[in-house]
């Protein structure tokens, strides 16, 4: 069995911004809506049977409170947040499973579906659909890979570690240390990538770099301004590091009931109001040809 998990907030962000509006018969524009379902669609196409998609139902988490500047749905356009419940629904009625996070984020679901279906003996590869770096550290040779549909990368554990220049396991830690501006925490005064990569790539975790720079197995320009820094800031980088870990405690349900189906009796209406009569004919035909 092979699972593919996707990434829904940012196949929506991807499609509002990449594909031409459409509205529906009251005005309301669901064209990202459109395009992410198409998407789907064209997933189960090429031959994908269990699909689960998680989705920020709301954007704030419990990730807000330990951190004032984490993201927020400030600044993000209406007509594009209104799409986000109308694309849960309709991919309901497409018959894919959906995850809309409120307590946690998509990412987090993602993490725990992964866990999920790592722990079921029938579950041979699992395939985590999103070029967010958060979901590199869920990245477990053989069986997880992350796969970026849009440039059609796959990113197995030499993968991540080629662009990232860590392993997966220390994905938190990296970006405690780097920040990550999308999600809103600017990691530490004068780490950036490069030195974050070199130092990790020796000692794995914050835990285990040596306090005294003139420790360290590894030579990195300004060590001990960073090593200062790293140890005035510590507080602060294990802060960053657990708004960076996903949690595997979301309620995904199960790989079996992940299974794709067929569409249910209310795609018909929702290809009508997404006007894309050809998208329920390819659902159906696809579901006559698994039947």
């Amino acid at each position: 069995m092979q699972i593919h998990l996707v990434d829904g907030t940012y196949e929506l962000f991807r499609h509002y911004f990449g594909t031409p509006e459409h509205y529906d018969p009251d005005g309301i524009d669901v064209g990202a809506v459109r395009g992410v379902v198409s998407s789907m669609v064209q997933l189960l196409e090429e031959g994908a049977t269990h699909v689960g998609v998680a989705t920020d139902h709301v954007i704030e988490s419990f990730r807000n409170d330990l951190w004032p500047g984490y993201k927020t749905g400030a600044g993000i356009e209406p007509t594009l947040f209104t799409q986000f419940p109308l694309l849960e629904d309709a991919l309901r009625a497409l018959g894919v499973a959906v995850w809309a996070e409120v307590e946690v984020e998509a990412d987090d679901a993602l993490a725990s579906a992964a866990m999920a279906a790592s722990a079921d003996p029938s579950v041979e590869r699992i395939v985590i659909c999103t070029p967010d770096k958060d979901l590199a550290q869920c990245v477990r040779d053989p069986q997880v890979v992350q796969l970026d549909r849009r440039q059609n990368k796959t990113f197995d554990e030499a993968g991540v570690r080629a662009k990232f220049g860590v392993s997966p396991a220390s994905i938190p830690d990296w970006l405690a240390l780097v920040g990550d501006s999308a999600d809103g925490f600017p990691g530490l005064r004068g780490w950036g990538a490069k030195s974050a990569s070199a130092v990790l790539a020796r000692y794995e975790h914050l835990d285990a770099i040596p306090a005294d720079p003139g420790a360290w197995d590894v030579d990195v320009r300004g060590s001990a301004r960073l090593a200062a820094t790293l140890v005035k800031e510590r507080s602060q980088a294990e802060l960053f590091r657990l708004l960076a870990t996903l949690r595997t405690d979301a309620a995904v349900g199960e790989p079996d009931s992940w299974q794709w189906r067929g569409p249910t009796d209310d795609l018909p209406a929702w290809a009508d109001r997404l006007g894309s009569p050809t998208l329920l004919r390819r659902a159906e035909r696809l579901a006559e040809t698994r039947a």
